[in-house]
């Protein structure tokens, strides 16, 4: 019962989509506007910074808290990788917003956080530096998920559990799979970089994309 309870909560807490109550604290739906997501990046260009860098924590705080509930109540790694899973799934098909959500990067780093800090940082530090050489965010979300597993899998000093490292490669996959249509957007150089403000008197359909 206890462990049904802990991934439940894992679940919901995932599922709590912070990007959509921000933007009903500004009376916009942001499902209708950019790329439709309701994840940091698109609240950012519909939004602004302030709310963009909100939504991107609290996000981020969601995986993190999946893992320490699992981590305080005793859990063993598959267990706990198993929380974690089902923060980044309530994440990216929430029960409150009838099974569709956001691509899962900052929730999978809050996640990666609470695994291992040290290679969280750098990860986000990674993702940091190629947002402001780039401008593109979807690039660097996938360039820094990406490092996740490879640093997991190669980095001996660092003794990171099998469990997690399984963990990491699920997420990573699914967050390249979740941005294909912004590869393509990428490939084909309409990609929006950071800074690019979402018109908001256009629904998303009429915007390119």
């Amino acid at each position: 019962m206890r462990l049904a309870l802990a991934l439940a909560s894992c679940y919901l807490l995932g599922s709590v989509p912070f990007g959509m109550i921000m933007g009903m604290l500004r009376k916009v739906d942001i499902r209708q506007y950019g790329s439709g997501n309701i994840g940091a990046s698109n609240v950012l260009r519909i939004l602004g910074t302030g709310p963009g860098v909100l939504v991107l924590v609290l996000d981020t705080l969601k995986g993190f808290a999946a893992v320490m509930i699992c981590k305080a109540l005793g859990l063993d790694a598959h267990w706990v990788v198993a929380g974690a899973l089902c923060g980044i799934l309530g994440h990216t098909f929430s029960v409150f917003l009838r099974f569709r959500g956001g691509k899962g990067v900052a929730t999978s780093l809050g996640v990666i956080f609470g695994l291992n800090w040290l290679i969280a940082l750098i990860a986000f530090a990674l993702w940091v530096i190629l947002v402001g050489i780039t401008r593109y965010i979807s690039l660097a979300s996938i360039i820094a998920t990406i490092s996740v597993p490879s640093m997991m899998f190669f980095w001996k000093s660092q003794h990171v559990p099998v469990a997690f490292q399984a963990l990491a490669v699920v997420a990573a996959l699914a967050i390249v799979v979740k941005h294909t249509s912004n590869v393509k957007r990428l490939l084909s150089g309409t990609e929006a970089k950071i800074g690019e403000r979402v018109d908001i008197t256009k629904k998303k359909e009429e915007q390119s994309l």
